[in-house]
This record gives C-alpha cells, sequence and structure tokens, in this order.
C-alpha cells in the first residue's frame, strides 16, 4: 500500500515492470521490492521446497528477495532500483548456471587516504566529518545507493520533500548527510568492501569498479543487523524485520501491508507500530517481549528521563497515539506461530505469554494479519573486525560478540576503529556522538599530538550511553533464539536447515560450529550465518556446556559479503588466502 508520511509528497511515475507475468506499477523512487510490496506482491525467492521468500531484512543481508531480472539471475531486490520495462521473475533458490549473465572483470584502481571510514551510518558519517573537518584525506565507504544508514533512512529525490513538514529524525539525517557531502570526503557509494587481510590493505568492489585501499588508519562503522528469532512460519513472504518494514516505509513510502502485525523486543517496534498507523495502515496489534509496564521499570523509566528528555518524550508520544487509535499493546508476549500460504503468504500469527527464560505459557491469541514485521534487537557486523584479529568477547545480556573498545572506539589493533553498532548495539544517538569522539581520536594519533577529544563530545556520548542502558533496563527480557521453534523449523533460511538437523549435527561429540556446518550446510548460504549462526552459537552451548565465546561461532573468512567470481579472480596479492 502507498502512503505519504508528513513532508512528503508524491514520487514521479516510474512506469511500469512485469512480476512473475503481471503488470506492475512503479514509481521513481521504488527498489523492485518496494513496487512489489506496493502491488501485493510479495513473494521473491523462490524455494522448490517451501514455496516463495520475500523480503527478509530490507537491507541486503539475507539475500531471500533475489530474483532474476531480464534473464539475470541474483539480484537483490531491496537494494536495486525499479525501471520501466524491467520482467522480474521468482529466482529459484539453485539456479541453473545460464540463470547469470557472463560479465567482464571491472577495472581496478589503488586508494591511500590517511583515512578509511567503511559505512555511512550515524557513526561513519559523524566520523568522516569530524576527520575531514580536521583536514585529512578521507574515503567513505558504504554499500547504499545513499547515505543515512538503517537510522537515518531517507526520503528518495524522486518524491516531493516539505523540509519544514519533515520529521526530526528525517531532518538530523539529511543536516549529517549534507555535512559529509560538503566535507571533501570522497564518498563511494554502492561500493561493498569484502575483505580487510590488513590494516592497510582492504578491498572493495562496485557495479563498475574495483579497488585496493590502504589507508593508515582503518574505521570501521558498519552497523548491525536484525537478529533472527525462528518461529514455525517466519519465512512466509509477508514476514520481515521491523527493520525492513521501516525502510519501507520511510524511504519508499509502502507500507508491508494492510493489517500489520508489528512484535519483538525494543524501542524500534513502538515507533514502526506508531509510523504504520499514522500513514493509515491497520496495526492490528504491537507485541512486546519486555514487560515495560510493571511498577518496577519506573526507576528506568525515570533515568531516561533524566539521560534525554526528548527521545523520551517521542516515546510517551508514540505510546499514546497508539492508545488513542485503540492498537492492542501486549506485553511479556510473543509470536509463537505464523500461517498462511508459501506462496500468497503470512495470514494469521499466533501471539504466547513466555515465561521468564523465553518459553511460551499459557493461552494463544490469534491475529488475523496480512504482514508481520519481527524486531528482537541487533547483533554487531563484526566480521571485518574479527579478521584483523581485534579483541572481541561475548556478551551474554546481549546474546552477541562485542569488540572491546576504548570510549572512542579504538580497538586492540591500535590502527583500527571500530564505532558505534559494529562495536556494541547501544543506539544510533550514541554512535553518532562516538563517531564525533572517534574523528578526533584519530586525527590526535595521526599528529602524534597527545590529547583527549572535546570534553564537550566526551560528556554527549556519556549521556547517550546512559539513555541506552536505562532503556535496556526498561525493556529487558530475555535474549531468544530457539525457545520458540520446533524440530521441523527452518533456522537457517538460506539452506532451509531446521532446528531438528542442526541438533542432530551436534551429536557424536561434535562440538564446532563449523563442524556442524561441513555436516549440515548450516551458515553455507549467502547471508553466511548472521541469522543461524546466535541459534548455532546458543544451541551448542547447551549442548557442550561451554558457554559461548569468541571462537564458538563460524569464523571470519573473505570474502564477509557475497562478491561476484570474476571480482575475486584474480586478486591482488594478500596476506591471507581468500576463502
Amino acid at each position: 500500500m502507498r502512503v505519504h508520511l508528513p513532508g512528503v509528497g508524491p514520487a514521479d511515475d516510474g512506469g511500469e515492470m512485469s512480476v512473475h507475468g503481471e503488470t506492475v506499477p512503479v514509481s521513481a523512487s521504488d527498489t523492485i521490492a518496494s513496487a512489489m510490496v506496493a502491488a501485493g506482491s510479495r513473494g521473491m525467492r523462490d524455494d522448490e521446497s517451501a514455496g516463495r521468500r520475500g523480503v527478509w531484512c530490507g537491507m541486503g543481508v539475507c539475500h531471500e528477495c533475489t530474483v532474476s531480472v531480464d534473464g539475470d539471475g541474483g539480484v537483490l531486490a531491496c537494494m536495486t532500483p525499479a525501471a520501466d520495462g524491467m520482467d522480474v521473475r521468482a529466482q529459484p533458490v539453485r539456479p541453473p548456471l545460464d540463470a547469470f549473465v557472463e560479465v567482464e572483470s571491472t577495472p581496478q584502481s589503488e586508494l591511500t587516504p590517511d583515512v578509511l571510514v567503511v559505512g555511512g551510518g550515524p557513526s561513519g558519517l559523524a566520523a568522516t566529518a569530524e576527520l575531514a573537518r580536521q583536514g585529512l584525506d578521507v574515503v567513505l565507504v558504504d554499500d547504499r545507493a545513499s547515505l543515512g544508514g538503517q537510522y537515518y533512512k531517507q526520503p528518495s529525490k524522486a518524491f516531493s520533500l516539505d523540509e519544514q513538514r519533515l520529521d526530526a529524525q528525517f531532518r538530523a539525517g539529511r543536516a549529517l548527510v549534507a555535512e559529509v557531502q560538503a566535507s571533501g570526503a570522497t564518498i563511494l557509494l554502492g561500493t561493498t568492501v569484502w575483505a580487510a587481510f590488513d590494516t592497510d590493505h582492504v578491498v572493495a568492489r562496485s557495479d563498475g569498479q574495483r579497488w585496493v585501499i590502504r589507508p593508515r588508519r582503518l574505521v570501521i562503522a558498519t552497523g548491525a543487523y536484525e537478529r533472527g528469532v525462528p518461529v514455525p512460519g517466519w519465512t512466509l513472504p509477508g514476514v520481515m524485520t521491523t527493520g525492513a518494514g521501516q525502510s519501507l516505509l520511510r524511504s519508499y513510502q509502502v507500507t508491508a501491508g494492510s493489517r500489520i502485525l508489528v512484535a519483538g523486543n525494543g524501542p524500534l517496534n513502538i515507533q514502526l507500530a506508531y509510523e504504520l498507523a499514522r500513514s493509515g495502515a491497520d496495526v492490528v496489534g504491537l507485541v512486546e517481549l519486555g514487560r515495560i509496564m510493571q511498577p518496577t521499570r519506573g526507576g528506568a523509566v525515570a533515568a531516561m528521563a533524566v539521560a534525554s528528555p526528548g527521545l523520551m518524550r517521542d516515546g510517551m508520544r508514540y505510546l499514546a497515539s497508539l492508545v488513542r487509535r485503540r492498537v492492542p499493546l501486549v506485553t511479556g508476549s510473543a509470536v509463537t506461530a505464523l500461517e498462511g500460504d508459501p506462496v500468497d503468504g503470512v495470514r494469521r500469527a499466533v501471539v504466547r505469554r513466555l515465561d521468564r527464560d523465553g518459553r511460551p505459557t499459557g493461552r494463544e491469541r490469534t491475529f488475523d494479519v496480512d504482514a508481520v514485521c519481527l524486531g528482537y534487537g541487533f547483533v554487531p557486523s563484526n566480521d571485518l573486525a574479527r579478521s584483523l584479529g581485534c579483541e572481541h568477547v561475548f556478551d551474554a545480556d546481549r546474546g552477541a560478540l562485542v569488540t572491546r573498545t576504548d570510549d572512542s572506539g579504538r580497538t586492540s589493533r591500535p590502527d583500527v576503529w571500530v564505532i558505534g553498532d559494529s562495536a556494541r548495539v547501544q543506539g544510533a544517538k550514541f554512535a553518532q556522538a562516538q563517531g564525533r569522539l572517534a574523528g578526533s581520536a584519530v586525527a590526535l594519533d595521526l599528529s602524534g599530538a597527545a590529547g583527549r577529544p572535546p570534553a564537550a563530545d566526551r560528556r554527549r556520548a556519556a549521556r547517550h550511553l546512559r539513555f541506552q542502558n536505562a532503556m535496556l533496563r526498561l525493556f529487558g527480557a530475555p535474549v531468544l533464539t530457539d525457545e520458540l521453534a520446533a524440530d521441523d523449523t527452518v533456522v537457517c533460511r538460506c539452506e532451509n536447515i531446521t532446528l531438528g538437523e542442526m541438533a542432530a549435527g551436534l551429536e557424536d561429540g561434535v562440538t564446532s560450529a563449523g563442524a556442524v556446518k561441513r555436516l549440515t550446510r548450516v551458515g553455507m548460504g549467502k547471508c553466511q550465518g548472521r541469522y543461524c549462526g546466535p541459534v548455532l552459537s546458543a544451541l551448542g552451548a547447551r549442548t557442550t556446556g561451554q558457554p559461548a565465546g569468541e571462537r564458538t561461532g563460524f569464523a571470519p573468512q573473505a570474502p564477509v559479503k557475497p562478491v561476484r567470481l570474476v571480482d575475486v579472480a584474480n586478486p591482488p596479492e594478500t596476506s591471507s588466502p581468500v576463502g
């Protein structure tokens, strides 16, 4: 369903494309995915054994929205602009080789900046702006077509915009992006960093160019991706992450459906439910895992209000608006099953209350839906940092590996900074403040001067960190992995590996994730274990009695993101093999 948020007017007509033989209208702002969802065509990747898959992550991580375009297989619908006359077809899970168009090797260049910043979200943008302000030669690389990351999603230039009516998040993002664009930094968009063989040996590619980048210092600001919590039916078209639902709405003015359930854990779900309801979608319910209405959590609310009154007001405004619209709020609960048609998509969501260990208990409550947005928090995107040997530790409260850094993001490798959610998920406001700290710290380090980043920047970061810590207490809940899955529930979405098959792979003394991977193919798909990996780590820890740690999951290896073979077939000499 197409909508228009305040301040964002209609986009230009982009024509029509054919989807599975049916004509679908295209807006000039659309990706293939947003045009398909707006038209109610949600099935994309074709799974011969289980129907179709649709948009899941909405950020190019999961590859569930892979389609064939004009005979060229392997196109990500969520990342590819739609165009008039396209012929879009479902992409088989294992397409024949002739489904891929033969391409020639792209030219290669070498860059030698003072600093390479990987990631164009809040932390990467802030770091780039500060580094450029201090006169350094900076290269900023991001694999999206526009800057802003997951938080500062910007409406396409194809929309007519009334700047004064855009919400504060849009305006703040536009201001930061404009600052970076005017800074003199070199910006490479649509460019994927696929390996870091050493700090001064980073390789990247776009559709028309390859780079070897040799910076003096490296700042990793790759952000995070949403945690996957498998439940029966979570692979049905129309079931997607909260971030994907928000990307469709804020960037393309398309709602995930007409009757939408938002569920999971954390404030992003509340914001999305509010924005969807404001846009005219029927939000049939908001299901929150945390028991946020308990009086015992009042101290956390007070601490949040002291640390950031503005953010607290926004949250209360979202909740008040949902109450006025009579959107049911169900706390201490989760979606435990999803039902529907494997081609047409989800139709019902089953919700149950969970006990304090995250296990379903009590009666079922059923919602009729045509879309479900699930958000259970985030996992740091730390593949590059891990491949460089930066020290990590398992944070049990977050259920994820986090990077050991100082306040500015400097790691155990003194020439590498890891900042924002790519180190530890602590919110966009802290990430942006830490980006400024990192920029100052890197500049000081390169100059050889003693000193610390400005005190005002340190205070700002500390204030946002206090807010985040209080918010974690308010939304505190079990970190879910496989608690809601049955033995026949698909956990590895790419390879269709079920929970029972994963558990069987841990039998007979098998203890490592790599060994289970070789036995079952879990983690061998294009998402490279990002969604099934945390589940396997938790399952392995329970089976072996060994707590999860830095070496219990899948090992990072190049390429850290899928790239074409032609881009790596003749790479320059590397200090580490491509695996």
